[in-house]
């Protein structure tokens, strides 16, 4: 090794050395930071003692924010100069288009302008180059490109760009109708009634009425001019009418068919919607329905429709032929696998059920752990764990962006954190992206890996980062308190929070096992233990401890688990419709056959992580098919490789 290599190195380890201290350093300095951003949010200088922190440009920013209307061109040039390719830098100049556009202060706008995501600011740079004398082909092509891309309802910023487009003849009647046929495929009326409003009269009335039965269903279109535009709409309508009223969608479509000259291939989007609509609800003209949607209309969606229609029915040669008509690549999926094996046994084909469950046994999924636990074979399962070096790891961890990244997410500043973490992601390699998510895990934010990975086949294999384990004590000691295995607790909480203790849903649940406010409440008061109120579910030891007490009475009630994982998600209604619809199924045609497809699919991905979080826990796990019927204390089963054949 040369001498100038050698001092490479000897700086990089040595960096690496120092990363605890200066970590250390940022963990004394948080209290500050956090004060000090809260500070800025009011409009607050910035503490002078903080200058040299990373999240310097950060505290700047929200300050900035705060009175972005009163922001000068001075400021916010040096601000933008300094943090050029920064995550801060980008949101800042996003922030100050926009209060540039409200000013109209249109050249310093065009001095800062860079290519921005959203019709708001497109516009206003098109009003920014009309104002300042840059109307030219240029800026008619640009605003013909927004117009023609937009099938929703544009900002209000929108409409001087689009009247000028207009007075300049940029808006030709094919233009409009190019829109106009973009708003009905989306089924939006009021677009297209916007849209039409610079036609010829007539067919500007044509437009209206085209809208008029996008929104509501009427008989004038049976006298619509019989072309290709006016099948196209009448299926959009009774398309969006199928979404309410399959009934009434398919008693109309005759009509309509005949008098418009619909060919088959122009009535397939309606029957298939009320197919969809029918099926999804298992009425009882759903497998009539499916059969009437011709087979080039079939998606993966509406195939897999057709198999569990099948199965709910109970009629498991339907099923199997359902199974076979669907795509390779979507059968060859182990879920499919799985059942099409099931079909087969069920249809006394036992060879072909044996070939089908050991390719689905290959799987570390759901129903390749169903399939191994068929075969009596061990679950697969090849554990990735890549040697980058720390020489590696030490860049990683120490680049500016994912400094500022980590310390943001333990601001609790989410949103910021992730700007941070996309604008590193966009300059780094395969090996440096998988760095950086392990870099994050050691920093508690663990959905990253979820996010952050996958863009590899093998990275599927980092379980240690794709499945956390934190929480450790509180999860076993909850777990024993309720006579719960906590390889399902901390499935549950990877399910719901990916062991993100501050997670919030839009429903207002919260924390690690997204309970809900009244959820823990009830569940405090039955236990007789103090509720300390919403926030308090924030807290790891109180929601393990609630989420837990809750996921027992799910299983008291229910009496199995598989059945309590479905309630805890769906809720106790939906719940018991799926039990009073299919009584007595075998466990995987009832998941299978759950109507929400969030419920069916998280009920299978808690059971398979419980498999992985055994593993992570002990070494070994029990079976998927006791686990899911809550046998607790049957024969454990070990994990291969088939590359290497170790476990």
């Amino acid at each position: 090794m040369s001498r100038s290599a050698s001092i490479i190195v000897l700086a990089a380890l040595c960096a690496f050395a120092a990363a605890p201290s200066r970590a250390q350093s940022l963990e004394a300095q948080r209290p500050q930071v956090r004060a000090a951003l809260e500070a800025a949010a009011q409009g607050q200088p910035v503490d002078p003692a903080l200058a040299r922190h990373p999240l310097h440009g950060w505290l700047q920013f929200a300050q900035m924010s705060r009175r972005i209307d009163t922001v000068g061109d001075a400021q916010a040039r040096d601000f933008l100069k300094r943090h050029e390719g920064q995550a801060v830098g980008e949101q800042f100049r996003t922030l100050w288009l926009a209060a540039l556009a409200r000013r109209q202060e249109w050249r310093t706008f065009r001095a800062h302008w860079r290519p921005q995501r959203g019709a708001a600011l497109q516009c206003a740079e098109l009003n920014a180059r009309q104002a300042t004398g840059a109307l030219d082909e240029q800026w008619t092509r640009d605003a013909q490109a927004i117009w023609r891309g937009a099938a929703q309802s544009l900002p209000d910023g929108c409409d001087p760009v689009f009247a000028l487009l207009a007075s300049r003849g940029g808006l030709p009647p094919e233009l409009r109708w190019a829109r106009i046929d973009a708003a009905a495929a989306e089924q939006q009326g009021a677009v297209m009634r916007s849209a039409a409003r610079g036609l010829p009269a007539a067919e500007a009335a044509l437009a209206n009425d085209y809208a008029a039965f996008i929104d509501a269903v009427h008989p004038r279109a049976l006298n619509w001019p019989r072309g290709e535009r006016s099948r196209r709409m009448a299926a959009h309508g009774l398309a969006r009418l199928a979404g309410k009223d399959p009934d009434a969608a398919e008693r109309q479509l005759p009509q309509y068919a005949q008098a418009l000259g619909m060919s088959p291939a122009e009535q397939a989007p309606v029957l298939y919607q009320i197919a969809l609509w029918t099926v999804a609800s298992y009425g009882p003209d759903s497998a009539r329905r499916l059969e009437a949607v011709p087979e080039s209309a079939y998606d993966e969606r509406l195939h897999e429709w057709r198999v569990r229609e099948a199965m709910a029915r109970g009629d498991w040669r339907a099923a199997l032929a359902a199974l076979r008509r669907m795509p390779k690549a979507q059968r060859e999926d182990s879920r499919w696998r799985w059942f099409e094996a099931r079909m087969a046994e069920k249809t006394g084909d036992k060879a072909e059920a044996q070939r089908l469950l050991r390719e689905a046994a290959a799987s570390p999924t759901f129903h390749g752990f169903l399939a191994a636990d068929r075969l009596g074979q061990p679950y697969v399962l090849c554990p990735w764990k890549p040697d980058d070096g720390a020489q590696a790891r030490a860049a990683v961890a120490r680049d500016p962006a994912i400094v500022r990244a980590m310390e943001l997410w333990k601001l609790d500043r989410p949103g910021w954190a992730t700007a941070e973490w996309n604008e590193a992601m966009a300059r780094f390699d395969d090996a440096q992206r998988r760095i950086a998510v392990g870099v994050a895990h050691d920093n508690g934010w663990f959905d990253r890996a979820v996010f952050s990975l996958g863009k590899q086949p093998d990275e599927q294999r980092l379980y240690e980062l794709r499945f956390p384990l934190h929480h450790q004590e509180a999860i076993r000691r909850e777990s024993a308190r309720h006579a719960l295995d906590p390889a399902w607790v901390a499935a549950e909480i990877r399910a719901e929070s990916v062991f993100n203790p501050r997670a919030r849903s839009g429903a207002n649940a919260r924390g690690l096992m997204q309970v809900l406010p009244t959820t823990g409440a009830a569940t405090a008061r039955r236990l007789g233990i103090a509720w300390g109120g919403a926030d308090s579910l924030y807290d790891a030891d109180t929601n393990i401890r609630l989420g837990t007490a809750y996921l027992r009475q799910m299983e008291d009630t229910y009496g199995v688990p598989y059945v309590a994982i479905a309630a805890y998600n769906a809720g106790p209604a939906p719940t018991a419709r799926w039990q009073s619809q299919r009584p007595n199924y075998d466990p995987d045609l009832w998941i299978e056959t759950i109507s929400y497809k969030e419920t069916r699919e998280y009920v299978a991905r808690v059971l398979a992580f419980s498999v992985i979080y055994d593993w992570r826990l002990n070494g070994d796990a029990l079976p998927v098919t006791d686990r899911m019927l809550g046998r607790n204390q049957a024969r454990r089963k070990g994990f291969t490789c088939p590359a290497t054949g170790g476990a």
